[in-house]
Protein backbone atom coordinates (compact mmCIF):
# COMPACT_ATOMS: atom_id res chain seq x y z
CA UNK A 1 0.00 0.00 0.00
CA UNK A 2 1.35 3.41 -0.85
CA UNK A 3 2.41 5.35 2.20
CA UNK A 4 3.93 8.53 0.80
CA UNK A 5 0.93 10.63 1.86
CA UNK A 6 1.22 9.55 5.49
CA UNK A 7 1.91 12.65 7.53
CA UNK A 8 1.49 15.08 4.62
CA UNK A 9 0.49 18.34 6.28
CA UNK A 10 0.00 20.36 3.12
CA UNK A 11 -3.11 18.49 2.02
CA UNK A 12 -4.62 18.05 -1.44
CA UNK A 13 -8.11 18.66 -2.83
CA UNK A 14 -9.14 15.12 -1.88
CA UNK A 15 -7.02 14.80 1.26
CA UNK A 16 -7.34 17.57 3.85
CA UNK A 17 -4.30 19.00 5.58
CA UNK A 18 -3.54 17.42 8.93
CA UNK A 19 -1.90 19.01 11.92
CA UNK A 20 -0.49 15.66 13.04
CA UNK A 21 -0.10 12.18 11.58
CA UNK A 22 -3.27 10.26 12.49
CA UNK A 23 -2.94 7.02 14.39
CA UNK A 24 -3.33 3.74 12.46
CA UNK A 25 -6.92 2.50 12.41
CA UNK A 26 -7.67 -1.21 12.88
CA UNK A 27 -10.38 -2.91 10.83
CA UNK A 28 -11.45 -6.05 12.68
CA UNK A 29 -12.39 -9.21 10.78
CA UNK A 30 -14.83 -11.76 12.17
CA UNK A 31 -16.54 -14.62 10.35
CA UNK A 32 -19.09 -16.63 12.33
CA UNK A 33 -20.47 -15.63 15.75
CA UNK A 34 -21.74 -18.87 17.21
CA UNK A 35 -20.85 -21.74 19.54
CA UNK A 36 -17.64 -23.16 18.04
CA UNK A 37 -17.82 -26.66 16.55
CA UNK A 38 -16.06 -29.68 18.05
CA UNK A 39 -12.28 -29.82 18.35
CA UNK A 40 -10.62 -30.97 15.16
CA UNK A 41 -13.25 -29.37 12.92
CA UNK A 42 -11.59 -27.60 9.96
CA UNK A 43 -11.42 -23.81 10.36
CA UNK A 44 -12.90 -24.04 13.86
CA UNK A 45 -10.95 -20.91 14.78
CA UNK A 46 -13.16 -18.76 12.53
CA UNK A 47 -16.17 -19.23 14.83
CA UNK A 48 -16.14 -16.83 17.80
CA UNK A 49 -18.47 -17.56 20.70
CA UNK A 50 -21.26 -14.96 21.09
CA UNK A 51 -20.22 -14.26 24.69
CA UNK A 52 -16.64 -13.61 23.58
CA UNK A 53 -17.79 -11.26 20.83
CA UNK A 54 -20.00 -9.42 23.32
CA UNK A 55 -17.08 -9.01 25.73
CA UNK A 56 -14.85 -7.71 22.95
CA UNK A 57 -17.36 -5.05 21.94
CA UNK A 58 -18.39 -3.99 25.45
CA UNK A 59 -14.82 -3.59 26.63
CA UNK A 60 -13.97 -1.48 23.60
CA UNK A 61 -17.04 0.65 24.29
CA UNK A 62 -15.92 1.11 27.91
CA UNK A 63 -12.58 2.34 26.63
CA UNK A 64 -14.40 4.95 24.59
CA UNK A 65 -14.08 3.29 21.17
CA UNK A 66 -16.81 3.03 18.54
CA UNK A 67 -17.12 0.26 16.01
CA UNK A 68 -17.99 1.55 12.54
CA UNK A 69 -19.00 0.07 9.21
CA UNK A 70 -16.67 0.69 6.30
CA UNK A 71 -18.98 3.39 4.94
CA UNK A 72 -18.92 5.29 8.23
CA UNK A 73 -15.20 4.66 8.72
CA UNK A 74 -14.18 6.19 5.38
CA UNK A 75 -13.88 9.83 6.61
CA UNK A 76 -11.51 8.63 9.34
CA UNK A 77 -9.41 6.60 6.90
CA UNK A 78 -9.18 9.65 4.63
CA UNK A 79 -8.07 11.89 7.50
CA UNK A 80 -11.17 14.11 7.33
CA UNK A 81 -12.25 13.07 10.84
CA UNK A 82 -10.47 11.79 13.93
CA UNK A 83 -11.59 9.87 16.99
CA UNK A 84 -11.45 6.60 18.88
CA UNK A 85 -12.89 4.35 16.19
CA UNK A 86 -12.26 0.99 14.60
CA UNK A 87 -13.67 -0.76 11.56
CA UNK A 88 -15.88 -3.77 12.16
CA UNK A 89 -16.38 -6.33 9.38
CA UNK A 90 -17.85 -9.81 9.02
CA UNK A 91 -17.04 -12.04 6.07
CA UNK A 92 -19.54 -14.23 4.18
CA UNK A 93 -22.94 -13.09 5.51
CA UNK A 94 -23.60 -15.86 8.04
CA UNK A 95 -27.05 -15.90 9.63
CA UNK A 96 -25.50 -16.36 13.07
CA UNK A 97 -23.99 -12.87 12.77
CA UNK A 98 -27.50 -11.47 12.37
CA UNK A 99 -28.70 -13.57 15.31
CA UNK A 100 -25.86 -13.00 17.77
CA UNK A 101 -23.91 -9.89 16.72
CA UNK A 102 -26.71 -7.57 15.65
CA UNK A 103 -28.23 -7.24 19.17
CA UNK A 104 -24.80 -6.32 20.59
CA UNK A 105 -24.25 -3.68 17.90
CA UNK A 106 -27.68 -2.19 18.57
CA UNK A 107 -27.04 -2.17 22.32
CA UNK A 108 -23.78 -0.26 21.93
CA UNK A 109 -24.66 1.97 18.98
CA UNK A 110 -21.97 0.36 16.82
CA UNK A 111 -22.28 -0.34 13.11
CA UNK A 112 -20.58 -2.98 10.98
CA UNK A 113 -20.15 -4.19 7.42
CA UNK A 114 -21.19 -7.71 6.52
CA UNK A 115 -19.67 -8.89 3.23
CA UNK A 116 -22.38 -10.98 1.58
CA UNK A 117 -21.89 -13.63 -1.12
CA UNK A 118 -24.48 -12.27 -3.54
CA UNK A 119 -25.33 -15.53 -5.26
CA UNK A 120 -25.78 -17.51 -2.02
CA UNK A 121 -28.35 -15.40 -0.16
CA UNK A 122 -30.49 -17.71 1.93
CA UNK A 123 -28.12 -20.56 1.14
CA UNK A 124 -25.14 -21.95 3.00
CA UNK A 125 -21.34 -21.88 2.88
CA UNK A 126 -21.08 -24.26 -0.07
CA UNK A 127 -17.53 -23.06 -0.87
CA UNK A 128 -16.35 -24.64 2.40
CA UNK A 129 -17.80 -28.10 1.73
CA UNK A 130 -14.70 -29.62 0.16
CA UNK A 131 -12.67 -28.60 3.23
CA UNK A 132 -14.99 -30.39 5.65
CA UNK A 133 -16.31 -27.20 7.25
CA UNK A 134 -19.77 -27.74 8.78
CA UNK A 135 -22.73 -26.39 6.85
CA UNK A 136 -23.90 -23.03 8.22
CA UNK A 137 -26.85 -20.94 6.95
CA UNK A 138 -26.34 -17.57 5.31
CA UNK A 139 -28.57 -14.57 5.84
CA UNK A 140 -31.87 -14.54 3.99
CA UNK A 141 -33.29 -11.46 2.24
CA UNK A 142 -35.32 -10.55 5.33
CA UNK A 143 -32.26 -10.72 7.59
CA UNK A 144 -30.17 -8.67 5.16
CA UNK A 145 -32.91 -6.03 5.09
CA UNK A 146 -33.03 -5.99 8.90
CA UNK A 147 -29.24 -5.71 9.07
CA UNK A 148 -29.29 -2.67 6.79
CA UNK A 149 -32.34 -1.11 8.47
CA UNK A 150 -30.44 -1.17 11.79
CA UNK A 151 -27.82 1.16 10.28
CA UNK A 152 -25.33 -1.49 9.27
CA UNK A 153 -23.74 -1.91 5.84
CA UNK A 154 -24.08 -4.72 3.34
CA UNK A 155 -20.85 -5.22 1.39
CA UNK A 156 -20.10 -7.51 -1.54
CA UNK A 157 -18.00 -10.68 -1.42
CA UNK A 158 -18.31 -11.68 -5.10
CA UNK A 159 -21.21 -13.66 -6.59
CA UNK A 160 -19.98 -17.15 -5.64
CA UNK A 161 -17.20 -16.62 -3.05
CA UNK A 162 -14.82 -16.91 -5.99
CA UNK A 163 -11.06 -17.32 -5.76
CA UNK A 164 -10.33 -14.30 -7.93
CA UNK A 165 -6.66 -15.09 -8.42
CA UNK A 166 -7.66 -18.22 -10.33
CA UNK A 167 -9.94 -16.38 -12.77
CA UNK A 168 -9.26 -14.50 -15.98
CA UNK A 169 -10.05 -10.79 -15.98
CA UNK A 170 -13.45 -11.18 -17.64
CA UNK A 171 -14.63 -13.72 -15.07
CA UNK A 172 -13.21 -11.62 -12.22
CA UNK A 173 -15.06 -8.58 -13.56
CA UNK A 174 -18.31 -10.57 -13.59
CA UNK A 175 -17.77 -11.70 -9.99
CA UNK A 176 -16.83 -8.25 -8.66
CA UNK A 177 -19.15 -5.93 -10.58
CA UNK A 178 -21.89 -8.55 -10.76
CA UNK A 179 -22.05 -8.91 -6.99
CA UNK A 180 -22.49 -5.16 -6.59
CA UNK A 181 -25.38 -5.06 -9.04
CA UNK A 182 -27.12 -8.05 -7.48
CA UNK A 183 -26.97 -6.56 -4.00
CA UNK A 184 -27.97 -3.09 -5.12
CA UNK A 185 -30.99 -4.57 -6.89
CA UNK A 186 -31.88 -6.40 -3.68
CA UNK A 187 -31.40 -3.43 -1.35
CA UNK A 188 -32.45 -0.58 -3.61
CA UNK A 189 -29.42 1.29 -2.28
CA UNK A 190 -25.73 1.72 -3.16
CA UNK A 191 -23.25 -1.00 -2.19
CA UNK A 192 -19.89 0.66 -1.58
CA UNK A 193 -17.72 -1.95 0.15
CA UNK A 194 -16.04 -5.02 -1.32
CA UNK A 195 -13.95 -7.83 0.17
CA UNK A 196 -11.71 -10.32 -1.68
CA UNK A 197 -12.71 -13.91 -0.79
CA UNK A 198 -9.85 -15.87 0.79
CA UNK A 199 -7.84 -12.62 0.50
CA UNK A 200 -6.94 -13.96 -2.95
CA UNK A 201 -6.58 -11.34 -5.67
CA UNK A 202 -4.22 -9.72 -8.16
CA UNK A 203 -3.39 -6.03 -8.59
CA UNK A 204 -5.80 -5.63 -11.50
CA UNK A 205 -8.68 -6.77 -9.29
CA UNK A 206 -8.23 -3.67 -7.13
CA UNK A 207 -8.59 -1.59 -10.29
CA UNK A 208 -11.68 -3.59 -11.29
CA UNK A 209 -13.25 -3.02 -7.86
CA UNK A 210 -12.60 0.69 -8.10
CA UNK A 211 -13.98 0.90 -11.64
CA UNK A 212 -17.06 -1.06 -10.55
CA UNK A 213 -17.91 1.75 -8.15
CA UNK A 214 -16.73 0.36 -4.84
CA UNK A 215 -15.35 2.99 -2.46
CA UNK A 216 -13.23 0.45 -0.56
CA UNK A 217 -11.99 -3.11 -0.73
CA UNK A 218 -10.54 -5.12 2.14
CA UNK A 219 -7.99 -7.91 2.11
CA UNK A 220 -6.64 -10.49 4.55
CA UNK A 221 -3.26 -8.75 4.70
CA UNK A 222 -2.54 -8.26 8.38
CA UNK A 223 -2.16 -4.76 9.72
CA UNK A 224 -3.88 -1.51 10.59
CA UNK A 225 -4.75 1.18 8.07
CA UNK A 226 -2.42 4.16 7.88
CA UNK A 227 -3.21 7.52 6.33
CA UNK A 228 -2.57 7.43 2.59
CA UNK A 229 -3.40 3.73 2.24
CA UNK A 230 -4.83 2.34 -0.99
CA UNK A 231 -8.57 2.19 -0.28
CA UNK A 232 -8.95 -0.84 -2.55
CA UNK A 233 -6.25 -2.89 -0.77
CA UNK A 234 -6.96 -2.30 2.90
CA UNK A 235 -5.37 -4.55 5.55
CA UNK A 236 -7.37 -5.92 8.46
CA UNK A 237 -6.94 -7.39 11.93
CA UNK A 238 -8.14 -11.01 12.23
CA UNK A 239 -10.16 -12.03 15.29
CA UNK A 240 -10.53 -15.75 15.96
CA UNK A 241 -12.03 -18.11 18.54
CA UNK A 242 -9.07 -17.93 20.91
CA UNK A 243 -8.58 -14.15 20.77
CA UNK A 244 -9.01 -12.85 24.31
CA UNK A 245 -9.49 -9.17 25.03
CA UNK A 246 -5.88 -8.53 26.03
CA UNK A 247 -4.67 -10.03 22.76
CA UNK A 248 -7.31 -8.07 20.87
CA UNK A 249 -6.02 -4.86 22.48
CA UNK A 250 -2.49 -5.82 21.46
CA UNK A 251 -3.63 -6.38 17.90
CA UNK A 252 -5.51 -3.07 17.75
CA UNK A 253 -3.28 -0.68 19.63
CA UNK A 254 0.29 -1.86 18.96
CA UNK A 255 2.35 -2.82 15.91
CA UNK A 256 1.71 -6.52 16.58
CA UNK A 257 -0.18 -7.12 13.32
CA UNK A 258 2.38 -5.25 11.23
CA UNK A 259 5.15 -7.40 12.71
CA UNK A 260 3.14 -10.54 11.99
CA UNK A 261 2.68 -9.43 8.39
CA UNK A 262 6.42 -8.90 7.98
CA UNK A 263 7.12 -12.42 9.26
CA UNK A 264 4.69 -13.80 6.68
Amino acid sequence: MPGSAFGDRAGTPDRPALALCPAPIPILTYHQIDIPPARGTPFRSLTVHPKVFGRHMRWLARLGYRGLSMRKLMPYLAGARSGKVFGLTFDDGFANVHRHALPVLQELGFTATNYVVAGQIGGWNAWDAENGVPRSPLMEKREIAEWAAAGNEVGAHTVDHADLAGLDDEAAQAQIAGSRKMLEDLLGAPVDAFCYPYGSYRQQHAAIARAAGFASATTTVRGRVRYGADMWQLPRVPVVRATGFLQLAQKMFTAYEERRAQRG
